[in-house]
């Protein structure tokens, strides 16, 4: 599979206060990717670093086929970007803002610019200090999709916008997508907006990416099982237990929350004279958040 972001063994470190430890992730080209994560746990940091503002101590950093830094001016040709904070120039127009944006891409949409200018409700000659911080939030994918990208790289989109809003700017990047067969690298902690989207899912927790794989073996492979007689170790076991918790009460078991749960695995069970009472399904919330309380050690320091 091609990868249209990479990142191999990648570390950064800001003093002993945070660290990029290790950090692999891989982008599949023409995915939707969400990449979930608690503020402060890096995905910024990552950004940063596959967009060459940043240099890695070490590892390998590849997007579209070519070398994070070194191809740099070649690789943001092709890349649309929105970035956590708004960069626009205040004292424009929204006309002029998107004059001189387009300055710096030979493949800048004219005519896309116009019509997305309409379909999202810009004025073209509204000053861009006078609009509201929903009329931002259009502005900014705006100069991003008209430049006609093969990847958007979108770090917190829909951060603080209203859900009329979100909806507007979530709608005109996958009509994009479906014409273009771009990729789109999506950054948030709204798991839930996430979810309706994305094709793929990376989670990173406190400097590290604690999973990653396609969305609907997220979804359909982290359970909650209830367990009686549960043995004490796992041998062979065709999933991953990421956390165990001991029931109170009369005929009292154990829940897990599993990964790579298949409904035949049951069978396996019962080899180890486990007894299972019950299979909930999580929302990928509920998953999100189990598996970042698995990944963390039991004291809640740093790993």
């Amino acid at each position: 599979m091609n990868n249209a972001i990479e990142l191999r063994d990648v570390s950064w470190s800001a003093g002993k206060s945070f660290a990029l430890r290790d950090l692999s992730l891989r982008v599949p080209t023409g995915s939707i990717y969400g990449f979930l994560g608690p503020n402060g746990s890096g995905k910024t940091t990552t950004i940063r670093l596959f967009m060459g503002m940043m240099r890695p101590e070490r590892g390998e950093i590849r997007m579209l086929g070519k070398s994070v830094p070194r191809d740099m001016k070649s690789i943001l040709a092709r890349v649309g970007y929105v970035p956590e904070r708004p960069h626009v120039y205040p004292a424009l127009t929204v006309a002029e803002q998107l004059r001189y944006h387009s300055a710096f891409f030979r493949s800048w949409d004219r005519g896309w610019a116009k019509e997305l200018m309409g379909r999202l409700q810009l004025e073209a000659e509204q000053k861009i200090a006078r609009l509201s911080k929903g009329e931002t939030g259009k502005l900014l994918p705006l100069l991003a999709l008209a430049q006609r990208p093969n990847l958007l790289v979108l770090d917190e989109p829909t951060e603080g916008l209203d859900p009329v809003v979100r909806r507007d700017v979530i709608a005109a990047v996958l009509d994009y997508v479906s014409e273009a067969s771009a990729t789109v690298f999506i950054s948030s902690h709204l798991v839930h907006e996430l979810e309706r989207i994305c094709d793929w899912v990376g989670m990173m927790d406190r400097g590290r990416v604690v999973a990653e794989m396609p969305m609907n073996q997220f979804k359909n492979g982290i359970k909650r099982l209830r367990v009686a007689d549960a043995p004490a170790t796992l041998n062979g076991s065709p999933f991953t237990v990421l956390s165990r918790l001991s029931e109170n009460g009369a005929g009292s078991g154990e829940t897990w929350i599993v990964r790579g749960w298949e409904a035949p695995m049951r069978y396996y069970l019962e080899t180890v004279g486990a007894t299972l009472r019950d299979v909930i399904d999580l929302d990928l919330e509920e998953s999100f958040v189990d598996l970042l309380r698995s990944s963390r050690p039991p004291s809640g320091g740093r790993q």
